[in-house]
C-alpha cells in the first residue's frame, strides 16, 4: 500500500540561514527587553468587551466607566488594558525592561523623556512609535498584582507508568478557560524589515524562526516569530510575530492557559456562549503551541494557547516558506476567516489596502510580494 504523502515535510524548523541572509538578532542592541507587558486598546462598549473577557478567562482589575484592566492569573499587571473610544482600534503593545537603567539607556538613544504611568498601573514608561506607526511602551516599575488561585491546581493525569488518579474520576466543570498571561502579539506591516530591524535593535529581540513566501526566498523573509533574549534562561518562542502586508495593523494576540484541558473545556464555554471559533483546536509548527482562535465581539482575533517551545539565546533562526498547511502539525484546515481571504468587510477592507500600497512606492509590499501572498491560502 503507498504511503501517503506527508505535507509537513520539510516544513518544520529544519532548515538554516544561508550565506547573506538576515541573522536575525542586532550585534550591539541599545537594551533587552524581557517581556510582553500588556496590549492597549479602544473600544466604544466598555460593558460588551467585559462580557466577552470574562467567558475568555480574564480577571478585572479595575472596570470603570472609561476603562477596564484584564489580567491573567500569573503575579504581574494587567496584560490588557481597554480605553473607551469612538471606534475599536489597537494602539500598542507596552514591553518590560530590565531595569530602570535600561529604560533610561533606551530614553536616551530614543531621545524621548520617560513619563510615569497612571497611579492605576504605576511606574514609568517611554513611549514611542515603530516603523509601522504601532505605539510602543517600554515600561519599568509597574504594578505586580499577586498570583490568583490555580483552578487547575488539584487536576490529576494517568499516564501509563505514572498513575496519579485510582478510584477517582476526572470530571471538570464547563467553564471559562483561566487565562495565566499573556504570551504574545502579532502585527502586519507594509514595512516589515525595517520595523523587524527597529524591534531587533531598540529592544534586543531576537528571531526564533523566518518564513518566506513560496519561491521568493531569494527576496528575502516576509514573517518573523521573534523572542526576547534572556541569555541562557529560556523565553517563549515568540513574544511578537511581524509580517509582511499590504496594511499596518493588529492581526492577533495570545493567551496561554494551562493545558490542553483548559483549552478545550473552555472553547466548549466560548461556542456555549455564541462567540465565533476562528480557527482550532491543532498544534502549531513554528512555536509548536496547541492553539484556538477566537474572534471578539468587536472583530479583533485572540488566542488561547498551551504548550509553547522555549529558547535560549543559544539557537539560531530556522527558514521555511509560508504556507496554509505549515501553520499546524495537527488540526482542522486553517479557515477563510483566519487567513483573512472570508468574504465580507475585513477581506475587503485588506483588498483596498492591497491597491492602495501597491499605488504608493515607499512600501515593501509591491506586485512580486502580492503574487507570493496570493500562492499562501492554497500551498
Amino acid at each position: 500500500m503507498p504511503v501517503d504523502h506527508d505535507v509537513h515535510h520539510g516544513l518544520h524548523v529544519d532548515q538554516g540561514a544561508l550565506p547573506g541572509e538576515h541573522p536575525g538578532r542586532h550585534p550591539n542592541p541599545v537594551i533587552k527587553a524581557t517581556g510582553l507587558a500588556w496590549l492597549e486598546f479602544e473600544k466604544p462598549d466598555l460593558p460588551r468587551t467585559a462580557a466577552f473577557a470574562a467567558d475568555f478567562g480574564f480577571t478585572p482589575t479595575l472596570h470603570t466607566d472609561d476603562e477596564l484592566h484584564l489580567r491573567g492569573s500569573l503575579p504581574g499587571p494587567p496584560c490588557v488594558i481597554v480605553r473607551k473610544g469612538r471606534r475599536s482600534v489597537f494602539r500598542g503593545p507596552a514591553f518590560h525592561a530590565a531595569d530602570h537603567d535600561d529604560l533610561l539607556r533606551l530614553s536616551n538613544r530614543l531621545g524621548i523623556a520617560p513619563r510615569p504611568l497612571p497611579d492605576t498601573l504605576g511606574g514609568i514608561a517611554v513611549t514611542a512609535a515603530d516603523p509601522g506607526g504601532a505605539r510602543v511602551r517600554v515600561i519599568s516599575g509597574a504594578i505586580t498584582h499577586p498570583a490568583l488561585p490555580d483552578a487547575t491546581a488539584e487536576r490529576q493525569y494517568n499516564f501509563r507508568d505514572h498513575p496519579a488518579r485510582v478510584n477517582t474520576t476526572q470530571r471538570a466543570p464547563l467553564a471559562p478557560a483561566q487565562v495565566q498571561r499573556i504570551g504574545h502579539i502579532v502585527l502586519q506591516s507594509n514595512r516589515y524589515l525595517e520595523t523587524l530591524n527597529w524591534y531587533l535593535e531598540h529592544l534586543g529581540l531576537i528571531v526564533s524562526d523566518f518564513l518566506f513566501y513560496p519561491g521568493q526566498r531569494a527576496r528575502g523573509p516576509v514573517m518573523s516569530f521573534i523572542r526576547c533574549d534572556r541569555g541562557d534562561t529560556p523565553a517563549d518562542h515568540h513574544t511578537l510575530a511581524m509580517t509582511l502586508g499590504p496594511s499596518n495593523r493588529y492581526v492577533h494576540s495570545a493567551f496561554q492557559v494551562a493545558d490542553l484541558d483548559t483549552l478545550a473545556r473552555g472553547g466548549e464555554f466560548l461556542r456555549g456562549r455564541g462567540h465565533y471559533r476562528s480557527w482550532g483546536i491543532g498544534r502549531h509548527i513554528q512555536g509548536s503551541q496547541i492553539f484556538d482562535y477566537w474572534r471578539d465581539p468587536d472583530g479583533f482575533l485572540v488566542e488561547h494557547y498551551a504548550d509553547g517551545d522555549l529558547f535560549d539565546c543559544s539557537l539560531n533562526p530556522g527558514w521555511a516558506p509560508m504556507t496554509a498547511s505549515g501553520l499546524a502539525q495537527w488540526g482542522p484546515p486553517a479557515t477563510a476567516d483566519f487567513l483573512g481571504v472570508k468574504p465580507g468587510t475585513r477581506s475587503m477592507k485588506e483588498v483596498r489596502s492591497i491597491l492602495s500600497a501597491l499605488a504608493t512606492p515607499d512600501n515593501e509590499f509591491d506586485a512580486e510580494r502580492l503574487l507570493g501572498l496570493l500562492k499562501v491560502p492554497n500551498a
